[in-house]
């Protein structure tokens, strides 16, 4: 898991820890820079990979990262697709099967200066053979280079987590509830669909159950993972919200912290009204917004997006239940109750 936190106009900060696929964007997201166009945002990186989480003594869900610099996937990274990684790379940095220039500058795809005479195996760069870097080719850096390295990425008791996004990095990535309800989220994290990536072993652009984009790592049964994860939100006085993102899409993740936190506009600076977020009205204006109205800026975009995105495929939905159940039945008795009866459940509302 990522940790970022997402300072708003207000001044408030709120802390994300968000699991995704190798290769789906964890560092780049972790790294945000926002827009011009949401003016008075800034981002701080707490870590781009790894996330321990703990319940602390307020009832809360607080994270560290223990790692001291990241590890990040190369190929693609340059100033317009994160500029944090990009001037935090360019001195005291190893790499690891990238291409070299002529001058022994390292150089991977995606950068738009400099040309390789030399691929990732050390041969004269020739296009025919494929990628003059490995896709899977790496950074290694000290973390303090970071640009937005956050002040708090070395508290000992962490930060507390606001939200916690789980994502999958395939077109099919999909949602499996909108109940609030623990088991379901749970759920959720545990029937994630993800095609492979250069970072997995095997064959890339296979689509596979990646729990909690864990497939790679987890080093235990993952029903006793699952049980874990209820345990521990039982235990939560303030539990944070969970949501699932898709990779692939146009998902507003950093729309999480306002709904997480009950505030469901921010259409400016000034707007922050305290209602609840509505269930499958996501680009609504919230009820205190002085905007609302036709002329309001998320009433402008994408009916048709926010149509497709509330649309429920009855029979698509069916097949996915079916396959979620197969996967699920093979930890057995290990697998908690509490997810057979919310795959249940889920079931039968589609019914």
């Amino acid at each position: 898991m990522l940790i970022v936190g997402l300072q708003n106009p207000r001044g408030e900060t709120h802390y994300l820890a968000c699991a995704f696929p190798s290769a789906c964007g964890k560092t780049n997201l972790a790294m945000l820079i926002p827009p011009d166009s949401l003016p008075g945002w800034r981002a701080f990186t707490v870590g781009d990979d790894i996330a321990w989480l703990h319940p602390g003594d307020d009832g809360r869900l607080w994270a560290i990262n223990p790692e001291a610099g990241y590890f990040g996937v190369v190929p693609g990274t340059n100033p317009e697709t994160n500029r944090n990684a990009y001037e935090m790379i360019r001195r005291d940095t190893l790499f690891t099967n990238v291409a070299l220039t002529a001058d022994n500058q390292p150089w991977w795809e995606g950068l738009a200066t400099g040309k390789p005479v030399l691929d990732w195996q050390g041969r004269p760069y020739d296009p025919a053979r494929g990628p003059a870097a490995h896709p899977n080719s790496r950074f290694t850096v000290s973390a303090r280079r970071n640009p937005g390295y956050s002040p708090h990425a070395e508290d000992a008791r962490g930060v507390p987590i606001s939200a916690l996004c789980s994502a999958a990095g395939a077109a099919r990535s999909r949602r499996s509830s909108t109940s609030a309800r623990l088991e379901a989220r749970v759920l959720v994290g545990a029937s994630l669909a993800s095609e492979t990536t250069a970072a997995a072993v095997g064959q890339v652009g296979v689509t596979r159950r990646d729990p909690m984009a864990m497939q790679p790592f987890c080093g235990y049964n993952f029903g006793d993972y699952w049980q874990h994860w209820l345990d521990i939100g039982a235990k939560l006085a303030r539990a944070p919200r969970i949501y699932h993102v898709n990779c692939s899409g146009a998902t507003r993740t950093a729309s999480s912290c306002g709904r997480a936190t009950a505030r469901t506009c921010g259409c400016s600076p000034g707007c922050w009204s305290a209602a609840p977020a509505r269930r499958a009205r996501p680009n609504r204006p919230s009820a205190g917004c002085a905007a609302r109205g036709s002329g309001h800026p998320r009433a402008q975009r994408g009916r048709g997006r926010a149509r497709a995105l509330l649309t429920v495929d009855a029979a698509l939905w069916r097949k996915e239940l079916a396959e979620m159940r197969e996967y699920l039945g093979r930890y057995g008795s290990r697998l908690p109750a509490a997810l057979v009866a919310e795959l249940e459940s889920t079931e039968q509302r589609l019914a």
